[in-house]
């Protein structure tokens, strides 16, 4: 028997996919079965020192591996434990391969690295406030929460704004959500038929939300952004029609380019907003992971609370962990009524056990603690993609203020990028796609990572693997441009 380690074992799990995460899980197992990666009579790592690697519940894993039990996949170990069936060529004969030779050669490279972007490391919450957080919760009678969101949760998010992110606002300004597109579709339900309205969305800008205003079938309006943010001195001017009844921005850290919206922007953003009466989305999605000086101030806080424009979207997904589902909406008096008859029609899909364990997590000041821990882990994670990305002919990394990502942009063929880190059982974001396809003209090439949610030994291998990826296409650039110069030489001499 051989007791596989958990570096051996390349597995990701897609968290905004469609199937529970047993469900990929243990289909993801079944496949490294299937391809010979993991064979009978291999002993799989305890559940517990799994689930804490991929950011999962143990009972997550627990449910995998029962499931591939009952498949005869899987079989108990004697004493503890879970392996490979050893019978498993009797019960499964397809997995039963002479050789790796042996399997097609159009099966997909396995995943050894996942480096796709917005994943938090979500093992280090797990504390004992944390975990005081939801017995407290799980021993409270169970009840249907208001439409709006839990009273004592809401209580605490307008403190937590206030010590955050300079934002004051009572806590009957807040509703709860599920998180920012949540937050988003209930908003542009609550400004009329979402199909009549035409919504200003930064190019590049956030995928996800993007596709939420395609859904609800409203117009969308590229806006231009550069290194500091929303280009404030391109927004449209002239007639009322040519003029976006919504613009969704990213002020505190501009999704994916990073950029920080300056003061005399923001500005200029409110200013331009009142004239037009222009509903301005602010997407406050990771703002207080900021590693240069302080969180920076909401856009909210600029803002008056009863005549002005700005609705802001909050989650605790990367402070906290995204399983949790769970964020907030603040909008000023104009606009509040109008979604809490929406909330009240649709109902909140946040929990009352949620909500209740959350309410008093954050009461504990436990999010506040873990939220500057987390600052520094992530901060160490940044510097190390800094120093292994540096000096790397045709790359270069944007900065790094705050967040969970990384954008690296080069000069090579984005195709032979993402070919490259594939080799190499790297998944990665492309940066072109980031761009819409209106705007693909202007779309940059390069890779979208994600590095915060890897342990730094992992993250060291991801990014070595990473770096030979890239420097290959460097390489190859080289040898091409010696052969089109050859070429050339030959033909004029």
């Amino acid at each position: 028997m051989r007791a596989r380690t958990l570096s051996e074992i390349p597995l990701s799990l897609d968290r905004d996919g469609e199937h529970p995460l047993s469900v990929q899980l243990a289909d993801a197992i079944r496949r490294l079965i299937d391809a010979d990666v993991l064979a009978a009579g291999d002993v799989l790592p305890s559940t517990r020192a799994w689930s804490e690697q991929l950011g999962v519940s143990r009972g997550t894993l627990v449910t995998a591996y029962d499931q591939l039990v009952s498949e005869g996949y899987l079989a108990p170990r004697q004493g503890s434990g879970t392996m490979v069936n050893p019978r498993l060529g009797s019960l499964h004969p397809h997995t039963a391969r002479p050789a790796r030779a042996s399997i097609p050669a159009h099966t997909p490279p396995l995943v050894q690295y996942d480096l796709l972007p917005d994943q938090p490391d979500t093992g280090l919450v797990n504390t004992p406030a944390w975990r005081a957080a939801w017995r407290f919760a799980a021993a409270r009678p169970l009840a249907a929460a208001p439409s709006e969101g839990l009273a004592p949760l809401r209580e605490q998010i307008s403190e937590h704004l206030r010590r955050m992110r300079a934002v004051v606002r009572s806590p009957d300004e807040l509703l709860v959500t599920s998180g920012a597109r949540e937050g988003l579709t209930l908003l542009l339900q609550s400004l009329g038929d979402p199909r009549q309205l035409q919504v200003g969305v930064e190019s590049p800008g956030y995928p996800s939300l993007r596709k939420v205003v395609s859904l609800l079938g409203a117009r969308i309006r590229e806006l231009s952004v550069d290194a500091s943010g929303l280009r404030t001195d391109q927004l449209p001017e002239g007639p009322a029609a040519s003029i976006p009844d919504v613009v969704i921005v990213t002020p505190s850290h501009q999704y994916p380019l990073g950029g920080s919206l300056p003061v005399h922007r923001r500005r200029a953003l409110l200013d331009w907003a009142q004239r037009h009466q222009v509903v301005i989305v602010e997407d406050d999605y990771d703002s207080e992971l900021r590693y240069v000086g302080q969180p920076l101030p909401a856009l909210a806080a600029l803002d008056d609370p009863d005549t002005g424009n700005v609705v802001t979207l909050g989650t605790f997904s990367k402070t906290i962990a995204p399983d949790i589902a769970s964020g907030f909406i603040i909008a000023p008096r104009r606009l509040r009524e109008a979604l809490r008859r929406t909330r009240a029609i649709l109902g909140n899909p946040v929990s009352q056990v949620t909500q209740t364990a959350l309410a008093n997590y954050l009461a504990s000041g436990e999010l506040r603690r873990h939220t500057a821990q987390m600052r520094r882990v992530y901060r160490q994670r940044r510097d190390l993609v800094q120093r292994a990305l540096a000096d790397i002919p045709g790359v270069t990394v944007a900065p790094m203020d705050g967040g969970l990502h990384a954008v690296v942009a080069t000069t090579h063929d984005e195709a032979d990028v993402l070919a490259a880190c594939a080799r190499r059982g790297i998944r990665a974001a492309a940066l072109s796609t980031y761009w819409s396809a209106v705007a693909a003209r202007d779309a940059q090439q390069g890779v979208v990572i994600g590095y915060g949610h890897l342990p730094e030994p992992r993250l060291r291998a991801a990014l070595a693997a990473l770096a030979d990826a890239l420097s290959e296409c460097a390489s190859s650039d080289v040898a091409s441009a010696e052969h089109r110069n050859g070429n050339a030489t030959g033909t004029t001499g």
